[in-house]
């Protein structure tokens, strides 16, 4: 590399941590989390708090760095804005959610701290990643501290049951996943979600995993016993009914309907004229696959969704068949799917008559722009994390190559529109600061791949995973596995 690139590099970089550190948010004199951005050239609106979701990126950079204070300050501020009675009030948060976000107020000389849950946000939706992604964070503190004597205060390891009692609670479904609304993760805004999105399954999957580890089993073994008996009931669910590649697709192309039993192979009653299978046919290479972003009563949605397949690489949740397969298929469809800003945070775009009825017309998610097929820079950390835990470093390089010069140009886009991902998006924000610390952190993992652990796990036992499927694997390993 020439000396010049060099220089360029390295000046980049610094005015990234320069950005970086004008965006933390002090509370009492401590630094407690990040602005979601520093743009002062528009309105801040709720752009001046802290975003749980946000801050995670931020987080895992500052703990890859050694900053772990403002971690450990984080997590125990939102820890006390962790409802913990419960409510009967519809208009208040229920017992063991997290706040989407939260700011710092001064009045009469005082500072406090304001949460938000939804009741401020664009269509009053309630967060379910963000309790997800708090235990994710906290666990990845303990291992990158190398203690876990934070998770093991007794209000730490109540905010955890609380968290998990509300995704294991008594439930109005039969399946192992988590059903939830519309806008209730990164796409915060109605984008035909609803039902058993894959990136919040994958949340919650890797939110399983990281609470049983912090978990003291005395006091919690009845949380413990529904973790070990859950795990893997949603593994094996993920793994069959959301992946898809052309063995699969075959299956579908062929599938009967009305079918009723224990007997039935198409267990929730996907239609085969519902699939874009001729899309399909000629999109998924010979040797790639994806999990598809929704399954539900004769709902199939393949569309697919970066964050959640990324992360279920990140934290063991697909195979190692499937994560390679799911990196082939990024390989093989670049440019769809990276193009000039990695990436697309899904994909197709929803386009004509199906944007107009699904999105409501939201004039912010028009084909190829913000949550309809926009491109997203800081998703491109996950993508070089997965790289990394497949052995796909070139591809990692190969994104952070193309992205780094031009987010610098641009001042730290929110988000790219275009199929390819060319134009600064309409109306985001300029220094957003995942942005900048997905920059960095994709920068970090590619130099020092030993963070990998801090965000991901060991597989599960596959014994451990066909003995809760039984009844499944008897049922569709032929149609699934040949």
């Amino acid at each position: 590399m020439q000396l010049d690139n060099l220089v360029e590099i390295k000046n980049i970089e610094k005015q990234a941590w320069e950005a970086l550190e004008r965006s933390i948010i002090y509370y009492k004199g401590l630094p407690v989390g990040t602005v979601a951005a520093y743009d002062v050239s528009v309105e801040a609106l709720n752009y001046d708090q802290c975003f749980i979701r946000d801050f995670i990126s931020s987080a895992l950079i500052f703990l890859m760095k050694g900053r772990t204070d403002i971690v450990r300050n984080f997590l125990e501020v939102t820890l006390k804005l962790q409802p913990k009675e419960y409510q009967l009030d519809a208009y208040k948060p229920g017992r063991g959610l997290m706040p989407a976000s939260f700011k710092v107020v001064s009045a009469n000389n005082q500072e406090y701290l304001e949460a938000d849950f939804g009741e401020h946000a664009i269509a009053r939706v309630t967060p379910v990643d963000c309790c997800l992604w708090w235990v994710i964070l906290l666990r990845a503190y303990s291992v990158a501290t190398k203690d876990f004597c934070l998770a093991y205060r007794p209000e730490f390891q109540q905010g955890i049951r609380l968290i998990m009692e509300l995704c294991l609670a008594t439930r109005f479904d039969m399946y192992p996943t988590i059903l939830v609304p519309d806008g209730a993760c990164m796409i915060d805004r109605r984008m035909g979600i609803y039902g058993h999105p894959l990136e919040i399954q994958v949340l919650f999957y890797a939110a399983l995993r990281a609470a049983h580890e912090m978990l003291i089993p005395q006091g919690n073994e009845d949380i413990i016993a529904a973790i070990d008996n859950r795990l893997p009931l949603l593994c094996g669910h993920i793994r069959q009914h959301y992946w898809i590649d052309m063995h699969r697709l075959n299956a579908i192309y062929r599938f009967k309907g009305e079918e009723y039993g224990k007997t039935a192979t198409n267990l929730f009653n996907i239609y085969a004229d519902s699939v874009p299978y001729y899309h399909l046919d000629s999109w998924l290479p010979k040797k790639g696959g994806y999990l598809v972003g929704n399954v539900g009563p004769s709902q199939l949605d393949t569309r697919f969704f970066s964050l959640g397949n990324l992360m279920a690489i990140i934290s063991d949740l697909a195979t190692e068949e499937q994560s390679q397969a799911i990196m082939n298929l990024i390989e093989e469809r670049w440019e769809d799917l990276v193009g000039d800003m990695p990436m697309k945070i899904c994909f197709p775009a929803l386009e004509n008559e199906e944007y107009r009825i699904v999105t409501g017309c939201d004039p912010k998610n028009i084909p190829w722009s913000y949550h309809n097929s926009g491109s997203w820079p800081v998703l491109m950390w996950m993508f070089a994390a997965a790289a990394m835990k497949t052995n796909r470093t070139h591809l990692a390089q190969k994104a952070f190559a193309t992205a780094q010069s031009r987010l610098w140009e641009d001042e730290w886009p929110e988000y790219y529109d275009g199929k390819t991902g060319r134009l600064i998006g309409k109306q985001a924000r300029k220094y957003q600061t995942w942005t900048i610390a997905g920059f960095l952190l994709t920068k970090e993992l590619i130099n020092n791949p030993t963070h990998l652990p801090l965000i991901s796990f060991e597989e599960l036992p596959p014994e451990l995973v066909s003995r809760a499927c039984e009844f499944e694997l008897n049922n569709f390993d032929s149609i699934l596995f040949g």
